[in-house]
């Protein structure tokens, strides 16, 4: 990757919708190489996919917690099972395998304190091995990217 490819994630991240021409005449290339190397980033997996950023507040999900889970038993099949089960609950928006005093943190997106709860409830305390749950709730975020640091 060398500073034309940066130029190009640079611009991605600003403007995922943009266009093939606005893109090359940013990054000062014309449209076939511009294309070429776009093409490449996409082929290596470093451009993984496109997506739209929906503002959670606005579309009814004001709430957001983020639960730290610790299994019993940390062996592979725990840790496989946990995360497959984890992944089907449409409330958890991010998983993640941690290391230190808690295996895994979610990032859990609901309308209400009362729908959490129900969250909990059903679904997630209902999972075998679990040995501790805390839960912490976001007040504000103030930093939110989605690039690459500079």
């Amino acid at each position: 990757m060398d500073h034309i490819d940066r130029e190009i994630l640079r611009a991605l991240e600003e403007d995922s919708r943009i266009s093939l021409v606005q893109l090359s005449d940013r990054i000062g290339l014309s449209a076939t190489p511009c294309k070429r190397r776009l093409a490449r980033l996409q082929d290596s997996g470093l451009i993984s996919k496109y997506s739209v950023v929906i503002d959670r507040k606005s579309a009814g999900f004001g709430v957001t917690a983020f639960v730290s889970v610790e299994l019993e038993r940390q062996d592979s099949d725990s840790v496989t099972e946990f995360q497959s089960k984890v992944a089907l609950f449409e409330e958890v928006v991010t998983g993640t395998l941690m290391t230190g005093a808690h295996d895994f943190l979610l990032e859990v997106a609901v309308e209400s304190l009362e729908e959490f709860e129900t969250f909990l409830q059903t679904k997630l305390m209902r999972l075998p091995g679990l040995r501790i749950v805390k839960s912490r709730f976001a007040l504000r975020r103030f930093v939110d990217r989605n690039r690459l640091p500079r």
